[in-house]
């Protein structure tokens, strides 16, 4: 497999969402992500206008976590914490999928509830929205339900883990997502991944877009020749 530094860096999402995150370290994850180039940065709502002023000036976007880590809000209290984001400067929006819908076989619920962050582009059309399915708490049958109902919400990307439940991404999980979404959405990994090793093997497994807290490391260990 052939990527360069800055297209891997380009498709790094530099993640802070732990529920102690200051604002100093918010501004020193931006500080990171306008250094190495990375394709965004991942904080929690809260911080989104702040990590929007600081990267104004920059080609990095913010990626806002909605209804996180554990996807049991509402639909309109998603649609409503999604929006707030874009309207403060989100471009892109991971969400949380209703996992126990899903593990009820109540698949209009998970649909209705994609649909309605997904509708966020009522306020800006380019919206990125990314569907965290939790990988580690599905059987393989639900990964493919999951990922076949994030694609009809019309939803760009489905992705691993939230990085809050055991079981982070796996080669084998983002190979299955990949077969199943095909080549029309894209493939997020993130849980675990820590090495520039782990995240060029998710990268050969289909993901087009790697979730870490520690993208600094990754990219520094890419050699320069």
């Amino acid at each position: 497999m052939k990527i360069s530094r800055k297209d891997l860096a380009k498709m790094i999402d530099h993640t802070l969402v732990k529920p102690a995150a200051t604002k100093d370290e918010v501004a020193k994850l931006c500080e990171e992500a306008e250094k190495y180039r990375f394709g965004s940065v991942c904080v929690n709502p809260t911080y989104v206008f702040l990590a929007t002023r600081l990267l104004k000036e920059t080609d990095v976007t913010v990626c806002s976590s909605v209804g996180f880590p554990f996807g049991v809000t509402l639909p309109e209290v998603k649609a409503f914490e999604a929006r707030r984001a874009v309207e403060n400067g989100a471009c892109e929006i991971d969400m949380v999928i209703n996992i126990g819908a899903l593990k009820s076989r109540d698949y209009e619920t998970v649909k209705r509830d994609i649909e309605a962050v997904v509708d966020v582009r009522h306020y800006r059309d380019d919206v990125v929205v990314k569907v965290i399915i939790e990988t580690g708490c599905l059987t393989a049958e639900e990964k493919v339900m999951a990922c076949k109902l994030a694609k009809e919400a019309g939803a760009d990307f489905v992705k691993t883990s939230t990085g809050f439940i055991k079981g982070g991404a796996t080669v084998e999980d983002v190979r299955l997502m990949r077969e199943t979404v095909s080549e029309d959405m894209g493939v997020k990994a993130s849980g675990g991944i820590r090495t520039l090793k782990q995240a060029l093997a998710m990268i050969d497994a289909g993901a087009n877009r790697i979730g870490t807290s520690t993208g600094v490391a990754i990219i520094e260990g890419f050699p320069n020749t």
